[in-house]
């Protein structure tokens, strides 16, 4: 099995789409107002926002794209006007995550954990 896309709410796809397109994501589908998709600048992985009514309450999906250059995408997309929770920084879990949200408030984490993404020294064996 493998991770085809992630999808996430709106309620302004266009909006989103040009914020997720700032990200360094690239427009393969267009169905305005109510979907698009996105390819990831690496890997095979797509990216959706789909119209809704009414965003979801609570604390929602944490959606994670890795950059092996995180601190250097995090000054790019800052010189593009892209504010951040909180700049990159080393966590417990041996990850380095910079957080921001899109503009329906979806939270996005950007990330590099290296060999730790899937091989952390507590991985169950």
């Amino acid at each position: 099995m493998n991770l085809n896309q992630v999808t996430v709410p709106s309620i302004n796809v266009a909006l989103a789409t040009e914020f997720y397109q700032k990200l360094g994501l690239k427009l393969i589908v267009s169905a305005f107002p109510h979907y698009t998709r996105l390819e990831c600048p690496e890997g095979s992985a797509t990216f959706s926002i789909h119209l809704v009514e009414k965003l979801p309450q609570g604390e929602g999906t944490y959606v994670y794209f890795e950059c092996e250059k995180l601190d250097k995408k995090v000054k790019e997309l800052q010189a593009n006007n892209i504010e951040f929770i909180h700049p990159p920084k080393d966590q417990s879990w041996l990850w380095r995550e910079a957080r921001l949200k899109d503009p329906d408030g979806n939270l996005l984490i950007l990330y590099y954990a290296g060999d730790n993404r899937k091989n952390p020294a507590w991985r169950i064996k």
